[in-house]
């Protein structure tokens, strides 16, 4: 029997519960899976973290937009705009503001 790349990550977050990729990988993992709500909550747990984690905003939103949660998709977009901005991260903050005006 083959472990799927899920299971590996939820695995090796066992070992390493706080490690920022591997809930974001999780997160990723459990939306290409089809587990939608899952995945929004990982995403949701990493944007809660002392640091936000920025690139946590920008994939919800694609897959809140995906599934034709615009409104949601776009909540998340200004979010991660601000927080990427107060991060120093422009580049995010640009890539996630043309993904916005694109709803």
């Amino acid at each position: 029997m083959t472990t799927s790349r899920l299971e590996k990550i939820q695995a090796m977050l066992a070992d390493e519960p706080g490690d920022t990729f591997l809930r974001y990988s999780l997160a990723m993992e459990l939306d290409k899976d089809g587990q939608h709500e899952r995945s929004l909550e990982a995403f949701r747990e990493l944007i809660a973290d002392d640091t936000p984690y920025v690139p946590a905003y920008f994939m919800a939103a694609q897959q809140q937009a995906r599934l034709m949660n615009l409104d949601l998709a776009k909540s998340f977009l200004r979010d991660g705009i601000e927080e990427a901005r107060v991060q120093g991260d422009s580049h995010a903050a640009g890539e996630m503001s043309e993904f916005l005006q694109s709803l």
